[in-house]
């Protein structure tokens, strides 16, 4: 309720400041998220950057230069699945063995993606990209950190879904024209895809949940690979870490 003074002043409630309050405009709301979603991503620059890379290098060494390693980056964007892409352009076609492959490969999205639904619950028509961008390392971070109070939800992660993706394209840039001027031995480049997945994990367990979850990961991984073998593995354990982590979805969310 507005009330004058004797000065002829307004006296505002909080409710009727707040709506005088001239609202953010979407480019300052676009800054503030992203000011505060890149430090996140740090980590993610540097493994992509150096994966990136190192992709790059291949993709040249076997005869294609920055411009297809970029293309691929961004249509594909898929970092394991673009390495055994390397082999799959340089042996003989088999498009349902292709098939077959990249779903295999690529089959873990279909389990945290669906735990990001209600991440990206009311995003509007921003949500497909995020949904085309979400890989490992964006789900490890958008998964277990929310946006602090006052910073937009969307601008948020679409930020770190944003600056992933641009590191992992510069990366392979990067890498296509270094491979380009120089020739070294590339043998023991790809583990640095291993190498980021141990990063990555390390850092998730860091908090109590993480550790938790960490220890079901290892524990199921490991019981699997003993009675199905390596070539079966992938598929089952996430199917086991899954299940596990559903079950367990409230005492882990305490």
């Amino acid at each position: 309720m507005t009330t004058p003074d004797n000065n002829g002043a307004k006296d505002l409630t909080p409710q009727t400041a707040a709506a005088e309050m001239p609202q953010e405009s979407k480019k300052t709301q676009f800054k503030k998220a992203f000011k505060v979603a890149f430090p996140h991503t740090i980590p993610v620059f540097t493994g992509y950057l150096a994966l990136g890379m190192a992709y790059g290098v291949l993709m040249q060494t076997k005869g294609y230069g920055p411009q297809w390693s970029v293309l691929m980056s961004i249509l594909i964007f898929g970092g394991s699945i673009q390495y055994i892409a390397i082999t799959l352009l340089t042996t003989a076609f088999n498009p349902l063995q292709a098939f077959i492959l990249s779903v295999m490969v690529n089959a873990r999205h279909l389990f945290y993606g669906l735990s990001m639904l209600e991440k990206y619950k009311g995003l509007g028509k921003i949500r497909p990209l995020l949904i085309f961008w979400l890989t490992d390392e964006t789900y490890s971070i958008s998964s277990s950190i929310n946006p602090p109070e006052g910073i937009s939800r969307k601008y948020f992660y679409t930020c770190i879904s944003a600056l992933d993706y641009s590191y992992w394209i510069l990366g392979t840039f990067l890498g296509g024209v270094v491979g380009g001027l120089i020739t070294f031995n590339t043998t023991g480049l790809d583990f640095v895809l291993t190498a980021l997945f141990v990063v990555l994990f390390v850092d998730q367990l860091k908090g109590k949940n993480g550790k938790i979850s960490g220890a079901v990961g290892l524990c199921s991984t490991a019981a699997v690979l003993a009675v199905f073998g390596a070539d079966n593995m992938v598929i089952i354990s996430m199917v086991v870490i899954m299940a596990i982590l559903l079950i367990w979805r409230k005492k882990l969310c305490t």
